[in-house]
């Protein structure tokens, strides 16, 4: 693998402990491994490949927690829908899915997240109609070259054993424990710097049974570095159904499961009360926050800085692209860190009597560094990787770049990082992955999408129509 000699930055912001920001830095790359940060002038001179970086913005990659990539075949579909309502609606449509409808929708959803600065990507497919499989997700992303942590969903609770699911997408649970240590044998990369790791991750506790939610957590941790994931108290309606069925709240729920640890993290977990909030922190349990979805959705608002407060690991996620309708991490951040803006802090004194009016909200709640910060070291270490999410000497090589030269920069010069958030980016201008270029002046290069996206119109098309 060539070296790399990025250089004459404007401002290279490492996200390190110290949080160091440097002015005319760069960084050297030799094979997949940062070898040398520091200022220009103290880099080597040469290396196989010498990008001049002027006027531009060096950050780490951005670390995607939560996704699924299937989704961007159904975008805007029950647009005024709450997640239950979403989900219904969504279902029939879902189950049309082939194995080449994964393969290309992976493509599209992967390429539009390392356009928007991501260099590492989870996913969760959960749902395995007409023979799909989690090989042909894997396949598209080694095709484009991201770091990938591929989640092997399942649903087994269908609406006849008083789930939601149509009966028609689920599977046998026997089958789903086949599966996942098949592919853990097959795919699963634990050592250091890996591209590609594998994530079970059964949907939600309202579409497994609680045998398969702990079957699934005794397979993983046969294994060094297989995660557990689920989705967990996204909404009320959520809560509401864990109480009746299992008198417990959706935490406590899947604890009494074996769902908390260090190995685990959960999409969402908008509705967690304080002592939820410190169990969390103290086992380790992390959070993909994902706030468009959730604003999408109107299932509320996570309360993120106090999670991170406590300690608890928080990474960003763009969900899924018909619940957000978009896989722009980078403008993930932006949305992290406006709602946390307007979330009911305290009550407005000027709010008229009746409880109707707005409230006063904290335009301190989250800065522009501190949600770059959950898009980069939160996420790596809620995915438990320690070697990315800051640009540090013997780290992984994944860096993003922005220039700086743009109309929607102009004016914002002299804080180039807030820039990135307050300044909504539409592209990155280059990207490296494990010490690889994979986008250049905002195009992507490990592979030509034009007919990828041909056939995802065409696949869509009838899926949404037939």
């Amino acid at each position: 693998m060539p070296s790399i000699l990025l250089k004459n930055a404007t401002l290279l912001a490492t996200f390190d402990d110290a949080g160091t920001e440097l002015a005319d830095a760069g960084v050297y790359i030799e094979d997949h491994l940062i070898k040398q940060v520091g200022a220009s002038k103290d880099l080597p001179t040469h290396a196989d490949q010498v990008l001049d970086l002027r006027d531009h913005l060096i950050l780490p990659g951005l670390v995607n927690t939560h996704h699924h990539l299937y989704q961007t075949l159904t975008r805007v579909v029950a647009q005024d829908a709450d997640l239950f309502t979403w989900l219904k609606t969504l279902y029939p449509i879902w189950a049309k899915l082939t194995d080449e409808a994964v393969y290309i929708s992976t493509l599209t959803g992967l390429a539009e997240l390392m356009l928007s600065g991501c260099t590492t990507s989870s996913d969760h497919l959960y749902i395995y109609p007409n023979d799909c499989t989690l090989d042909s997700q894997i396949r598209a992303a080694q095709d484009l070259g991201i770091r990938f942590h591929a989640a092997r969903g399942s649903m087994s609770l269908g609406e006849s054993q008083g789930g939601l699911p149509p009966d028609r997408v689920t599977e046998n649970e026997a089958a789903i424990l086949q599966d996942s240590q098949r592919l853990i044998e097959t795919y699963h990369d634990p050592s250091e710097h890996s591209l590609l790791r594998m994530v079970l991750a059964p949907c939600s506790p309202f579409s497994v049974t609680a045998d398969l939610m702990r079957e699934t957590a005794h397979l993983a941790r046969q294994y060094s570095q297989v995660r557990l994931h689920t989705h967990l108290a996204e909404t009320l309606d959520e809560e509401q159904f864990c109480l009746a069925k299992f008198g417990l709240r959706p935490v406590d729920y899947v604890e009494s499961l074996g769902w908390t640890g260090c190995d685990c993290w959960h999409a969402h977990c908008v509705h967690l009360n304080a002592a939820e909030i410190q169990k969390f922190a103290q086992t380790g349990t992390g959070v993909a926050h994902c706030p468009t979805s959730n604003m999408r959705l109107a299932s509320g608002i996570a309360p993120i800085p106090q999670m991170t407060r406590a300690g608890v690991k928080v990474g960003l996620g763009v969900d899924g692209s018909a619940s957000n309708d978009s896989s722009h991490l980078l403008a993930e951040a932006r949305q992290a860190m406006l709602i946390q803006r307007i979330a009911p802090h305290q009550y407005s004194s000027s709010m008229p009597l009746g409880g109707r009016g707005g409230f006063a909200g904290d335009p301190a709640a989250m800065s522009a560094r501190e949600a770059l910060r959950l898009a980069t070291r939160g996420g790596a270490a809620t995915l438990g990787r320690h070697e990315i999410g800051s640009i540090e000497v013997g780290k992984s090589a994944d860096l993003i770049a922005i220039d700086l030269n743009r109309l929607n920069y102009a004016g914002a010069g002299h804080d180039p990082v807030a820039a990135a958030v307050f300044c909504h980016s539409f592209r990155v201008d280059l990207s490296i992955i494990h010490g690889r270029i994979v986008v250049e002046r905002g195009q992507l290069l490990s592979l030509d999408m034009t007919k990828p996206l041909q056939r995802h119109r065409e696949i869509s098309k009838m899926m949404l129509t037939s």
